[in-house]
């Protein structure tokens, strides 16, 4: 289960930003997950719980966004978001496209922090 160490790197992440602010409160880490991530949702999510006992981020929501595949279709000329991850051609004209546009993120999108929390 990878998504134990994905947690735990999320979470050193987190907390080397808030060094800064020691008396700050995490509320939410909120997240982009792209369908070709590798990642699955829930198992991030109960690993999470798991990796933030007894950090500053102990009681915080990890908030997930998933993120279809969007290709680039060299027919069409324009972006298709894919039904799924099991063909690679444009939904609208079938013509296979290699050219990954979303889909592979795993990234912070933003950290909720109340600076001035008391401790």
């Amino acid at each position: 289960m990878h998504e134990l160490s994905i947690a735990h790197s999320i979470v050193a992440m987190v907390s080397e930003s808030a060094e800064r602010m020691p008396s700050a409160q995490i509320h939410e880490v909120r997240l982009r997950v792209g369908a070709l991530a590798g990642v699955t949702t829930g198992a991030l999510l109960f690993c999470y719980d798991i990796a933030t006992q007894d950090t500053q981020l102990a009681g915080s929501k990890l908030v997930v966004k998933d993120l279809a595949v969007i290709i680039f279709c060299p027919q069409c000329r324009q972006e298709r978001e894919l039904p799924g991850v099991q063909s690679f051609r444009c939904p609208v004209c079938d013509t296979p496209s290699g050219d990954i546009r979303q889909g592979r993120e795993l990234e912070i999108e933003s950290v909720v922090v109340d600076e001035y929390a008391s401790t």
